[in-house]
């Protein structure tokens, strides 16, 4: 009877804490996921707040990076030739670099040098990587106007003509799935 009874008390403490572990996962991020917030600072020399929510409205290509990232340094020139030609038309690339704190420096010279003129924020304690589940560097997102998720990738040639239908059908409908 005792065993029965420890049992039981054994049992439903661990259904308790799985259903606390599953309330605390993250939802998956797929393709039409609401896109999960994010917190990030511009390069300014008084950094100022951004989030995914500054962005709502416009189609986003949300890239995470590093400037210690090869692939990341080889895939920001397409990504600026894709922003060149679609950022008229709404497009809008936000770039958070999961370098650590203390590197700001490092990362707007990479800015400056590689010319890069859309947006690029520093996320300080790389939170970014848990609320994305970004399972490596360079990952990219597209996000529709209203926030959800049309598509992910690994290091992507972003000035290709598959990333630029992508981005085409995005633009033409704002909802589009992948």
């Amino acid at each position: 009877m005792l065993r029965a009874v420890i049992g039981t008390v054994v049992l439903a403490s661990g259904y308790v804490l799985f259903e606390k572990a599953a309330a605390n996962t993250p939802p998956q991020i797929e393709p039409n996921a609401a896109a999960p917030s994010f917190a990030a600072v511009t390069l300014d020399r008084v950094p100022q707040p951004r989030s995914l929510a500054d962005y709502r409205g416009s189609p986003v290509l949300l890239n995470v990076w590093a400037t210690w990232c090869d692939p990341c340094r080889d895939e920001m020139p397409s990504m600026q030739r894709l922003y060149d030609a679609y950022r008229d038309r709404g497009l809008r690339i936000v770039a958070v670099s999961i370098d650590d704190d203390g590197n700001e420096q490092l990362i707007r010279e990479f800015v400056t040098e590689h010319h890069i003129t859309f947006d690029v924020l520093h996320d300080l304690r790389s939170e970014i990587m848990a609320s994305y589940q970004v399972r490596g560097v360079p990952e990219s997102f597209l996000i529709s106007a209203s926030g959800r998720i049309v598509a992910t990738r690994f290091v992507a040639d972003w000035a290709s003509s598959e990333s630029r239908q992508l981005v085409e059908r995005l633009l033409l409908n704002p909802e589009a799935r992948p």
